[in-house]
């Protein structure tokens, strides 16, 4: 299985919404997870309510760590409860980030007073004490734990169930400004679908094509840059970063996105790929038009995802 992980900004949650006939096509194999940043509902409740009624299981993180809805658990319950009362096909996630988590996510379970379908647990943290998790088992089971093997350790996923087991990860290596992607325009980014089954894992997570890395953004680049997942001749995961040419300062972003989107074009028909997105960012092309940064970032998104669904089992 595939679990998405989706800061619930604007475009992360629309790109859910704009390839939820994919996410439903594919229901079984995926179950993407969101973390609310932000206090308005707007959004996240229109996309609960397009995930709801396609009938896609997904995990809606109460506990956020960034974002305004930190330490806010009660605004995130209230509006899974007037959203999706009746619905229970999704979990509950909590991220394990510090020594005192557990208790802290367990009061907050105990507030809960309608019905999902169990729990999972994001380990951002190796933690020591981990048997006060069996005290979740009272209210309802716990069906996933996502080990982030960049922040504990291999040894650490023995701690759990197999049955519960996934692997998590960030595989985007982000630079720290759009233009030095020119200097790397090709570089791999994960091979986990292959081997997570043979490495006693029931699925992967990762962070798309975003990484880990939180902002609010709210600054016009010098560069503009697509981000692209491909299959290699290996089916490995790899990623190709498409960056404008004009770089030199933050004017006519439009023109810079017409730059990078040229040589994503001629790259994807050389390449014969094809993907929802692909087909947006060739519509695009054909029209002229910037759909803003924004939109951009979500058509990475939904590429990825439909990618990875194409070649899991």
């Amino acid at each position: 299985m595939y679990f998405p992980i989706l800061r619930g900004k604007q475009f992360e949650l629309i790109a859910l919404r704009d390839i939820s006939n994919i996410l439903k096509a594919n229901k079984s194999i995926v179950s993407p997870i969101i973390e609310p940043v932000k206090e308005s509902s707007s959004v996240l409740k229109k996309t609960l309510e397009v995930l709801r009624a396609n009938d896609i299981n997904f995990n809606i993180i109460v506990n956020p760590i960034v974002g305004d809805l930190q330490n806010n658990a009660s605004t995130i319950l209230q509006l899974l409860k007037s959203t999706l009362q009746g619905y229970s096909n999704f979990q509950i996630c909590f991220y394990i980030h510090k020594e005192d988590s557990i208790n802290h996510c367990f009061n907050i379970a105990q507030q809960i007073n309608f019905d999902f379908k169990g729990f999972a647990f994001i380990h951002n943290i190796a933690l020591e004490g981990l048997s006060d998790l069996n005290k979740f088992d009272k209210i309802t089971p716990t069906l996933y734990n996502l080990v982030n093997f960049s922040k504990t350790n291999r040894r650490y996923n023995r701690n759990f169930q197999k049955e519960t087991l996934v692997l998590l990860d960030d595989y985007f290596n982000a630079a720290s400004k759009n233009s030095d992607y020119v200097h790397n325009t090709d570089e791999p980014f994960t091979e986990e679908h292959l081997y997570y089954k043979q490495d006693g894992f029931i699925g992967f997570s990762d962070y798309l094509t975003i990484g880990d890395s939180f902002s609010e953004g709210g600054f016009l680049p010098y560069a503009v840059v697509i981000h692209l997942t491909y299959i290699d001749d290996y089916k490995k995961l790899r990623i190709r970063h498409f960056v404008s040419d004009s770089n030199q300062d933050s004017t006519d972003i439009g023109g810079k996105f017409s730059e990078a989107l040229d040589k994503l074009i001629k790259w994807v028909n050389e390449n014969h790929l094809s993907t929802q997105a692909i087909q947006e960012f060739q519509d695009l092309h054909r029209k002229g038009h910037f759909p803003g940064l924004g939109s951009v970032k979500k058509l990475s998104i939904m590429h990825h995802i439909e990618l990875l669904l194409n070649i899991i089992e």
